[in-house]
């Protein structure tokens, strides 16, 4: 199995290794290895051989405040509503709240997706068995509004 890398990484841990313990100038090891000087010498600096995780280290809101996602949170917890009934609840309090923050807010605390209940789905069953020679047909009407077609004609 190959070595997961970010998109534009030239080098992989053997490389990164080798840069690690050679003695040989960082131009003539960038020339070798055919990166940068620059990357020869950050490798240089580092204990381990493996990529840094990028981006903040810690995910936050730039628009909702720790109190603000903790009241999104515990309402999501409390009520177990679906994200656009979360949205219109939580918009009086929250006038700065959007779909996509409030989206984004429940899925850093993990909890953007509502737990499967038994209760809501209806009981699957198999077709009755029919005879040779009959055959079963099941007929189905979609309006436009249902299908949410607007304007159209069927």
């Amino acid at each position: 199995m190959g070595q997961v890398q970010h998109g534009s990484a030239t080098a992989t841990a053997a490389v990164h290794r080798a840069i690690q313990h050679s003695q040989e100038s960082l131009r003539g090891l960038a020339r070798h290895y055919g990166i940068n000087p620059k990357t020869v010498a950050m490798w240089r600096k580092r204990t381990s051989v493996s990529d840094r995780r990028t981006g903040p280290q810690e995910p936050r809101s730039t628009v909702l405040s720790v109190e603000d996602e903790a009241v999104i949170v515990a309402f999501r917890r409390h009520t177990l509503l679906p994200l656009d009934d979360c949205l219109y609840a939580l918009q009086p309090t929250l006038l700065h709240l959007t779909r996509s923050s409030l989206h984004r807010c429940l899925q850093r605390h993990g909890i953007s997706c509502l737990p499967d209940t038994e209760g809501d789905k209806p009981k699957r069953s198999k077709f009755k068995r029919y005879p040779i020679g009959y055959f079963h047909i099941d007929i189905a009407e979609v309006t436009a509004r249902r299908a949410g077609i607007s304007g159209v004609a069927f």
